[in-house]
């Protein structure tokens, strides 16, 4: 059923306006996607003919944009990455982990987004995978399924990856399965603080070869001092880390992953209203009793 509301008509109906007053500003990316979203089951895409091999109905039905970003065509590209992980599923528990950036590398990540994100991933995994193969822990090469999200259930920026972990693993010489405990698959503070010296490692070394880029209120940390002195408070923090066993399963956390895997964070079911004074949009804030609505 069609949402009485959509992203696609908010651009059709502001989209011009809004390209006219940001020209220059918008990447050739960003206006393709805004064209894509606008036309997407349109005439403009063409269409085809529908017909049931039953009672012989037939209907015109218009063509989807298939992009990745437009709130209408993700469902079945879901429902397909969902079924293809279950079929990844081992007969093993699971567990659920959880990677999160601090608020302070969080703003740095928001200018950076390509280079600190790969860097989020590839942290994490290696510090699952170097743990997991410690004999003083699990001692075995375990599998992962990572995901990234980059917003939070209030819709701030917030970056974390999701994993689901099998709770064992192969022996280091290949020999055999070596399972985890049922409830506890390795440490959650050697994971944190292998995590925070990997990633800050790198970070550090992505800003002594001039690849980061800061802007705004961050353009003072382009100065090497001045970084090293706004990172000062994540040295000593821990970084927390998440892992438990799903408690309604793997299946459970692998569907609300798919929801996120092939999904932007304004879908047209948070949408409210749209008017001259802007767009009103629903959110859930854990830290407020009821649902909020925003009106950017």
């Amino acid at each position: 059923m069609r949402a009485s509301l959509e992203v696609a008509d908010i651009f059709r109906a502001a989209g011009p306006a809004y390209r006219a007053a940001h020209a220059g500003h918008l990447s050739l990316h960003q206006l393709k996607i805004m064209s894509a979203i606008e036309h997407c089951r349109t005439a403009a895409l063409g269409g085809h003919v529908e017909a049931c091999t039953d009672c012989g109905h037939w209907r015109i039905a218009y063509n989807s944009c298939r992009n990745r970003h437009c709130p209408r065509c993700q469902g079945a590209a879901a429902r397909a990455w969902l079924a293809e992980r279950e079929a990844d599923l081992l007969p093993v528990g699971y567990f659920h982990v959880v990677f999160t950036l601090p608020a302070e590398v969080a703003d740095i990540a928001f200018h950076n987004k390509a280079l600190v994100y790969d860097l989020l991933f590839k942290a994490a995994s290696e510090t699952m995978l170097t743990i997991a193969a410690d004999p003083k822990h699990l001692g075995a090469r375990i599998g992962i399924t990572a995901v990234l999200h980059t917003w939070g259930s209030a819709m701030t920026h917030h970056p974390h990856v999701h994993m689901i972990v099998p709770g064992g693993g192969i022996a280091r010489d290949g020999s055999r399965w070596i399972s985890s405990r049922p409830a506890f698959l390795l440490p959650v503070r050697v994971l944190g603080k292998l995590f925070r010296r990997l990633f800050l490692t790198r970070l550090m070394a992505l800003h002594a070869a001039g690849r980061l880029a800061f802007y705004g209120a961050l353009a003072h940390l382009t100065d090497r001092r001045a970084f090293l002195r706004h990172l000062s408070p994540v040295r000593k923090k821990n970084w927390v880390v998440y892992a438990k066993p799903p408690f309604a399963g793997p299946q459970a956390v692998l569907a609300y992953l798919s929801r996120y895997t092939h999904r932007v964070a304004i879908s047209n079911s948070r949408l409210l209203a749209f008017d001259e004074a802007g767009v009103t949009m629903r959110y859930k804030d854990y830290r407020r009793a009821a649902p909020t609505g925003s009106r950017p």
